[in-house]
């Protein structure tokens, strides 16, 4: 346990780079930067995070110690900035970044960082229980609540820019990546395929719950391809199709008729790309559609586990799903749209902006 004058030290230093500026990257630029990887390429890269990391990660372990209504002392809490501290403190000790040597070391560490930070979010989401739980539950939300709501849409957006600025950094380093691949970036990746395994992966889910699953239809042209993270796409569509499965065999879990099955719809628009997940599973009542995209209302009661590492796992029964997914989404200049009608059905309209003609800086 560091001594009191070292973390009011490091509390000092947290709290001056965290008022220094971050620098935005834009996609076209991580694509055309990484297109061809060279000892320099990567030791300018490792250069830059060292100096850009620190900035943004201390600008979440502050926010962390300024949240309302209590939060930023809950034990869940506590343990997310004692992540962001120590990956802080790491970072600024590791010394300048000037061989590659030291580019390849320093690519080992921030590699352990990501791994560490993989539990933030269901460990935030733990916290949240945490706050609601001492508050009396959603009926009982003191007016402003929804600040917590705001904060928790710029935290979980930072944090997809540092683990896709990591992610792309160490992706950078595979010896053998697929034909046009660079880093996290696919420039031909199939929408069609990621919706397939995607989907299946969602199925498994609803096997292992509830011993059957509806079946998922998957239309659009099987050559399409386009500029995308497909970590990040199939996350998306395996969280909405997810939700898809669950309204629809819940729905006819105990009805003679065979459970319809989940369509999914990949178009090529002029400006978007744009995946519909359409289901007949009952719909949402008007009145929730405004709490399906907060962090406030979820219904989980398993904690999860906070040493451990099967984020997919634990979020699932979080309610974060829907509103960490538009987060994804938005992160690339994209959205994601819920239409519901109530007794019959929901569609989903996830749109997604091509990559490669993106210049804007991402967040």
């Amino acid at each position: 346990m560091a001594s009191e004058p070292v973390a009011r030290a490091v509390a000092e230093e947290v709290a001056r780079w965290g008022a220094m500026r971050q620098t935005g990257v834009s996609l076209r630029y991580m694509m055309e930067f990484g297109a061809r990887p060279t000892e320099r390429t990567l030791l300018l890269a490792a250069q830059f995070l060292h100096k850009e990391l620190p900035i943004r990660i201390a600008r979440r372990a502050l926010d962390l110690d300024s949240l309302p209504f209590g939060l930023s002392t809950k034990p869940a809490i506590l343990k997310v900035k004692d992540w962001y501290v120590e990956s802080f403190r790491e970072i600024r000790s590791f010394p300048e970044v000037r061989n590659q040597k030291d580019e390849l070391a320093f690519t080992q560490m921030i590699k352990m960082i990501r791994v560490r930070h993989t539990n933030v979010v269901p460990a935030i989401a733990l916290g949240v229980q945490q706050l609601k739980k001492d508050l009396g539950g959603p009926k009982a939300f003191p007016p402003g609540i929804h600040e917590i709501h705001q904060f928790l849409d710029r935290f979980y957006m930072s944090r997809i820019g540092i683990r896709m600025l990591i992610g792309q950094h160490v992706a950078l380093h595979d010896p053998d990546p697929e034909p046009g691949v660079i880093g996290l970036i696919n420039t031909k990746m199939s929408p069609m395929t990621v919706a397939r395994i995607a989907s299946e992966d969602a199925r498994a889910i609803c096997m292992r719950e509830y011993g059957s699953s509806p079946d998922v239809d998957i239309y659009g042209d099987p050559g399409f391809t386009f500029p995308y993270v497909t970590p990040h796409l199939h996350l998306m569509i395996f969280e909405l199709v997810k939700n898809s499965l669950r309204a629809v065999q819940e729905r006819y879990m105990d009805s003679d008729k065979l459970a319809p099955p989940v369509r999914i719809i990949v178009a090529d628009g002029a400006e978007d790309v744009t995946i519909k997940i359409s289901d007949e599973g009952g719909g949402i009542p008007r009145s929730g559609l405004s709490r399906i995209f907060t962090y406030l209302y979820s219904t989980a009661e398993n904690p999860p586990d906070l040493d451990g590492h099967n984020e997919g796992v634990t979020m699932a029964g979080y309610g974060y799903g829907i509103p960490i997914s538009r987060l994804y989404a938005r992160y690339f200049g994209g959205d994601l749209q819920i239409i519901s009608m109530e007794g019959y059905g929901t569609d989903a309209y996830l749109h997604l902006s091509r990559l490669g003609d993106s210049e804007e800086p991402l967040p």
